[in-house]
């Protein structure tokens, strides 16, 4: 039987080697090959070459079909010394890749090449365990865990819609979330806002909802906006968010929701509820319509009654909020198919759902071709039927 040694020399017999300069100037080129580092998280936390992904060698086998789905691009493999990935890259020729080296002498050949490095950004032992199952998806990993530590979304309403998707996002792992509400807890919105409990009727909403969110997730800050969102605070409040989740239940506030969003560019998770009826979209400010493309001018208050004259079924909110949580977080991720130029109609009688496309309005007043500059206007006389008032 070979020695371990023996068997080493054996494998770089079969495999290709790259040293570290090459390698640096592959890294540096137009079409540079994708790098996979096997150490053990103990030792890529003490350093690591820039844009390397990072797969343990006890999951090369199991993830790197994630990581390069093409077979025939160019892989390059590191490690400690060049073993661990002398050993991997042979394992993945006998997966079918066609292009795969290991780099010779491994990582302290690169630092002695004097090539650069860094200490990554990683989680601790206690977030691990928190967001192990975000980490072993390869579109999240450990990457996107901590864009989503790192990102901001804003909350307009910590209602029936506000309440599923602001406790999914604070699970994710979201690391600010924004709550803008002026209402107090009341007993009948028990049956739907989830967030909220019977200990804290006539408690303002958005301290009761930063209770439990952060009770949730102490990862999480939560910020509290007692206030109603007008033209005189929007600015201020929408400042530095990546995302905006709007559960508004008033045409006013949705009009100037979508101005301010367009202005401060600023993707919103759009959602509606209606008795047993759900809608959802995503308005991304330039990308696709917005929400004026859908609605030039509000429709009759007798066309567009709210929850408390028409009703909702309690766990609708809860699954359309849920569905905004995931459309929010596809946003911050980066991941997916977007509801962008799409409108998702929800029917949970029928338990049915379909889709209707949306196009942008080339003439829409705000985010049309020929539209100026977007001002502020007095929404409530807009929504009263002062449709013709100017929007720029």
């Amino acid at each position: 039987m070979p020695t371990y040694r023996e068997l080493l020399a054996q494998v770089k017999q079969e495999i290709a080697e790259v040293d570290a300069n090459a390698l640096a100037g592959e890294l540096a080129s137009a079409t540079p090959p994708v790098l996979i580092d096997v150490r053990e998280p103990d030792e890529y936390e003490q350093g690591a070459i820039a844009k390397a992904i990072h797969i343990p060698r006890g999951f090369l086998e199991s993830r790197i079909e994630a990581a390069a789905p093409d077979h025939d691009q160019r892989i390059v493999l590191s490690c400690a010394s060049g073993a661990r990935s002398a050993f991997g890259a042979k394992v993945m020729a006998e997966l079918g890749y066609t292009n795969v080296a290991s780099l010779a002498g491994g990582f302290s050949a690169w630092k002695q090449s004097g090539n650069p490095w860094s200490e990554p950004k990683v989680l601790d032992a206690e977030r691990r365990r928190r967001y192990s199952r975000h980490l072993v998806i390869p579109e999240v990993g450990e990457a996107g865990q901590l864009a989503l530590l790192s990102s901001k979304v804003l909350m307009i309403g910590a209602g029936g819609l506000g309440s599923p998707s602001a406790l999914y996002l604070a699970a994710a792992g979201v690391g600010t979330i924004g709550i803008i509400d002026d209402d107090v807890v009341d007993a009948s919105n028990l049956q739907r806002q989830v967030i909220h409990s019977m200990d804290r009727i006539g408690m303002p909403k958005a301290e009761s909802a930063r209770l439990t969110l952060t009770a949730l997730n102490p990862d999480v800050e939560v910020i509290e906006y007692r206030e109603r969102l007008s033209s005189s605070n929007i600015d201020r409040i929408l400042a530095g968010y990546d995302v905006i989740v709007d559960g508004t239940d008033n045409f006013p506030t949705r009009y100037l929701l979508n101005d301010a969003s367009l202005i401060h560019k600023i993707p919103v998770v759009h959602a509606s509820i209606f008795r047993f009826e759900g809608q959802l979209t995503v308005f991304k400010p330039f990308e696709g319509p917005c929400y004026r493309c859908l609605f030039p001018e509000p429709p009759p208050a007798e066309l567009a009654p709210s929850c408390a004259e028409g009703g909702v079924l309690g766990v609708l909110p809860g699954i359309m909020g849920t569905l905004q949580a995931t459309e929010a977080l596809k946003q911050l991720l980066g991941i997916g198919d977007p509801l962008v130029g799409r409108l998702l109609l929800a029917d949970a009688l029928e338990m049915s759902f379909h889709e209707v496309q949306l196009r942008r309005d080339p003439n829409c007043a705000v985010c049309g071709e020929h539209a100026g500059s977007i001002e502020y206007i007095d929404y409530d006389e807009f929504c009263a039927g002062g449709a013709h008032a100017a929007a720029h």
